[in-house]
């Protein structure tokens, strides 16, 4: 007896064929380098309350009354310095990425992009995989420690989005991968690769990572402790030290120590006059790295007596990353699809 397929009924909606695919996720940008864009992006993301852990009724007053009138224009100046002819650097080297993960993947396995705050958003990319076919999705916040101010509102985000929908397609998160050999050896070569470079052989390796409130670790965010273990497994994989500082404090509350900038201040004092300073919490380079770290950073070490400084940049869309992110997705998405070697 042989089967013959059924064929929908007159009028059924379109019915893709299934694939598997996979949505990269990064924290978000600005959509330009104007202050209006800023604003909105500024608006969005201090809103977060997982990014902020104020009560709203105190905070939004201190949000819009001061900071969404002050600082939007001196971020904007600092997106102006760092703006790439494609667009934010963070958004470039993301789409880069992917578009290098489909490559390397094939066309069965459809990989997307989208921000947490900004454009494209986390529901309509996925909402647009969806209706590409798309019944199993990994989510993959490209945030190698975990934090509930990155990861977790990634997926807060993502899961919010599937609430709107009447047929959820499957869902899996990719873990923090802050320990995994495969991140810790595309840290070790590219840092290597960009040591070779320089003219100059720094007296010693900073590994500056975003800032949180001393807080969270009480809270049980295990985000200090992981930036720790990352740092540590590199400096065991080089054979050399590998300092700690923390970024991008903000705000009255006591932050995670040492600060960067203060490390920057003391170290020529202290006889060191050479650095190199990596950022290995940043799956890409932003206005964090960029801007905040390869300039600023840079002047006031200078300023301080400091004579050789080198910014290595982060693994953005070079092979070391790709190779990486390639062994990560293919081993959480086994069983859904296999990705080889």
């Amino acid at each position: 007896m042989s089967f013959v397929p059924l064929s929908p009924p007159a009028g059924h909606p379109p019915i893709s064929t299934p694939r598997v695919g996979v949505l990269i996720v990064n924290l978000g940008t600005p959509d330009d380098r104007d202050a209006a864009s800023v604003k909105r992006y500024l608006r969005e993301f201090l809103s977060d309350r997982r990014v902020v852990e104020i009560p709203s009724l105190i905070w939004q007053p201190i949000l819009r009354g001061i900071i969404l009138n002050t600082r939007p224009k001196k971020s904007a100046a600092a997106y102006a310095k760092v703006w790439m002819p494609e667009g934010s650097p963070l958004a470039v080297f993301t789409r880069r990425t992917t578009e290098a993960l489909q490559a390397h993947l094939g066309g069965e396995l459809m990989i997307d992009w989208a921000m947490r705050y900004g454009n494209p958003s986390i529901a309509s990319r996925l909402q647009a995989m969806k209706d590409a076919g798309c019944d199993r999705i990994l989510l993959a916040p490209l945030y190698p420690q975990y934090s509930a101010a990155t990861t977790a509102t990634a997926n807060d985000a993502a899961f919010a989005a599937l609430a709107r929908m009447r047929w959820q397609p499957a869902i899996r998160t990719l873990p923090p991968y802050y320990d995994d050999p495969a991140y810790i050896d595309a840290l070790r070569a590219s840092v290597q690769r960009h040591l070779a470079k320089l003219d100059f052989a720094p007296e010693l390796l900073v590994a500056s990572f975003h800032g949180m409130p001393e807080r969270t670790l009480h809270l049980g965010d295990p985000y200090h402790c992981q930036c720790r273990k990352t740092a540590r497994l590199l400096s065991e994989a080089l054979g050399r030290e590998v300092a700690v500082t923390f970024q991008s404090r903000f705000g009255r509350a006591k932050w995670l120590e040492p600060a960067t900038d203060a490390t920057l201040r003391q170290l020529p004092g202290q006889g060191v006059i050479s650095i190199a300073i990596l950022t290995p919490g940043f799956s890409a380079d932003c206005l964090e790295t960029l801007e905040e770290i390869a300039m600023e950073g840079k002047a006031t070490f200078l300023a301080a007596g400091g004579e050789k400084f080198a910014y290595l940049p982060c693994l953005n869309d070079e092979a070391e990353a790709i190779t990486t992110y390639t062994r990560l997705l293919g081993r959480e998405l086994a069983g859904w699809f296999n990705v080889g070697t």
